[in-house]
């Protein structure tokens, strides 16, 4: 994005590293938020499309989750507390098992493998290859599942595996759903090399997914391909891990994006929009008879964050007492889709692609050049949104589910005019 930079940011951009990225896109300093508006030190507000990459499901201080975090730290209560017994961890855990995996029929144990997505997928990697004692891990082209070592093996995107500075190894990337077009039937090739001695390939420990692939570019796979991977482990002795760090927690409508496959992962990776108010908080979740650890076997100093605990369970609470917060973002979604498809018509020389599934959608453009002036466009209107994909080729919306229907209106009609500005051109 070809964005001049804010004066006030200056100082900051001095001082900082050179890796950062979100502040070379959106060059202002921020200072408050409230919903789904961020105000920076100048009073201008900034419609969000992004919440926080996915962190901020349920808005920013939303006043229901701001309260009970309050309250909690006012009264002298458990900070920090390891894998210790505190009575937020309790809480959190009969509220999730009561309130999320009951009803759904999922009986997981809960590993709190520290604070982020990637220890999430790190602990879930580790475990299945000590489960089954292979090394081999099958991912999926564009996919991306973190920063450390274990999580850049099986990511796809070379920018940050090159990032790496050590050769990435006991992973083997397969195509992702609809990377041919759908010209082949699916898994014709990784079933082929499964069931040929002389293929090569070493057994998998394990497979890792994600439904929904948001830094590959929104791309979702459809039920029956989940399905279709789901009998193929099973059938192999594979296990298969779900990420859903960023797509759980209710971003694409059921709270756990798999839900709509009716699929049963062995294992699944949540972070981001688990604590509900953006504190740092994963888990990932296993089969009980896959729980096989020694006490203390994996661990780390911020795995019992107990504020995140408490806004978690209170977000559980909140929005997840019945399906009032799916069906909104379903329907939310549908209008985003909507307004893309007609966006595409508008421009039928452009190649528009309208992508996605809930509250996580796609705008596809020709070139990462093309969607990068229409991101820089949006935050020069007032709108905060990324762009995804291997060429950076994808607008990617992740607005909190809580938006309202004139704040998404609002934020459609700048990617309308960015569009048309950034095509014109």
């Amino acid at each position: 994005m070809n964005i001049t930079e804010d004066p006030s940011t200056s100082t900051l951009a001095a001082r900082e590293s050179e890796v950062r990225s979100y502040s070379r896109s959106w060059p202002t300093t921020f200072d408050r938020a409230q919903g789904s508006t961020l105000y920076n030190v100048d009073g201008k507000p900034y419609l969000d499309f992004f919440a926080g990459a996915g962190a901020l499901n349920y808005g920013h201080n939303n006043p229901v989750l701001k309260e009970a975090l309050l309250d909690y730290i006012s009264s002298d209560r458990i900070i920090h507390s390891l894998d210790m017994f505190t009575e937020a961890r309790t809480d959190f855990l009969n509220t999730f098992g009561e309130m999320i995996l009951a009803p759904r029929n999922l009986d997981y144990r809960v590993v709190f493998p520290g604070p982020g997505g990637a220890n999430a997928v790190e602990a879930a990697l580790k475990l299945a290859r000590k489960v089954t004692g292979r090394e081999s891990v099958i991912n999926f082209t564009n996919a991306f599942h973190g920063m450390t070592l274990g999580a850049l093996s099986v990511t796809g995107n070379s920018l940050k595996r090159g990032g790496a500075g050590v050769p990435l190894v006991h992973a083997t990337p397969m195509p992702f759903d609809d990377y041919f077009g759908r010209d082949y039937p699916d898994f014709f090739y990784f079933e082929r090399l499964l069931t040929d001695t002389g293929s090569g390939l070493n057994k998998p420990a394990a497979v890792i997914v994600e439904t929904v692939q948001g830094e590959g570019g929104i791309n979702a796979a459809r039920a029956e391909w989940l399905r279709g991977l789901s009998e193929l482990c099973r059938k192999h002795d594979i296990l298969l891990i779900l990420d859903d760090v960023q797509m759980g927690c209710g971003r694409t409508g059921g709270f756990f994006s798999f839900e709509e496959a009716g699929i049963e992962p062995d294992m699944v990776c949540l972070s981001k929009s688990i604590s509900g108010s953006g504190l740092p908080m994963a888990l990932t979740l296993v089969r009980p008879q896959l729980d096989i650890w020694e006490p203390g076997e994996h661990n780390g100093t911020f795995r019992g964050i107990a504020p995140a605990f408490v806004t978690a369970t209170e977000a559980i609470r909140t929005f997840w007492a019945d399906d009032a917060l799916e069906r909104s973002t379903l329907a939310k979604g549908a209008r985003i889709e909507s307004r893309f498809n007609a966006l595409s018509a508008a421009h039928p020389g452009a190649g528009l692609v309208a992508k996605g599934r809930g509250l996580a959608r796609g705008l596809q453009f020709a070139d990462g050049e093309t969607a990068g002036r229409v991101a820089a466009g949006c935050f020069e209107r007032g709108l905060l949104v990324e762009t995804s994909g291997p060429e950076d080729e994808v607008l990617k919306l992740l607005p909190a589910l809580t938006i309202t229907n004139d704040e998404l209106d609002r934020g459609l009609d700048i990617i309308e005019s960015a569009t048309d500005a950034a095509l014109a051109a």
